[in-house]
């Protein structure tokens, strides 16, 4: 069973492009890791997955979910932690994990 499919998913700023036509899934059990330099698609494609950023054209879904209508389901059931978040300098990831689920109690 597919956990992620993703069908020529793209997002555009503008001119700029974000990702274009990103195709690919990921099976239940496989380890998948995003890879690449700085502005390569990584985080918008993430975002995109989540709906915390809408897609330009494409399709996507997570858990069989749509990433457009269902994104509320999908966010039930998943977690998202940017890298680029720092409240502390000295905080560890579940201090932050602990810390944001209190903005949600």
């Amino acid at each position: 069973m597919s956990i992620v499919e993703l069908h020529r998913l793209t997002k555009r700023y503008g001119k700029r492009r974000g990702i274009e036509d990103l195709s690919f899934s990921i099976e239940e059990g496989e380890i998948f890791g995003f890879i690449g330099p700085n502005g390569a698609g990584k985080s918008t494609t993430i975002r995109l997955l989540l709906n915390l950023l809408q897609p330009t054209s494409g399709s996507a879904t997570v858990f069989g979910k749509d990433i457009v209508r269902e994104s509320r389901d999908i966010r039930r059931m998943t977690g998202y932690l940017p890298s680029e978040v720092q409240y502390y300098n000295d905080m560890k990831v579940a201090d932050l994990l602990r810390y944001s689920a209190g903005f949600h109690s």
